[in-house]
């Protein structure tokens, strides 16, 4: 795995998401892993990767955002993931422009 760590922000609720993830990606150098997700009973969840302080400080920030405007259900980092993770991980379907 060429990223560090893996962060997740589970909330309530798209609306709450979005502007959760906004934050995170603003707050942070980190990547959004493939699409934000609906999981059912109005469950969202999004995946973030970088490294392990940007992906720690992008969830606090992300969560944080969230839980102004709705539920944050989850939010979790996990620092140097074993390889095989890359398996259950979003993959990325949009082509995206460089970051500058």
């Amino acid at each position: 795995m060429s990223k560090q760590a893996v962060g997740l922000l589970e909330t309530r609720g798209l609306a709450c998401l979005v502007v959760g993830v906004d934050a995170m990606l603003k707050s942070a150098n980190v990547e959004l892993a493939g699409p934000m997700k609906h999981v059912g009973s109005a469950l969202c969840n999004a995946v973030i990767t970088g490294d392990v302080a940007a992906v720690k400080s992008a969830i606090d920030t992300g969560a944080a955002a969230a839980s102004t405007c709705g539920e944050v259900v989850s939010a979790h980092v996990i620092a140097r993931p074993d390889s095989s993770i890359d398996g259950v991980l979003p993959k990325d379907t949009v082509a995206r422009a460089p970051r500058k």
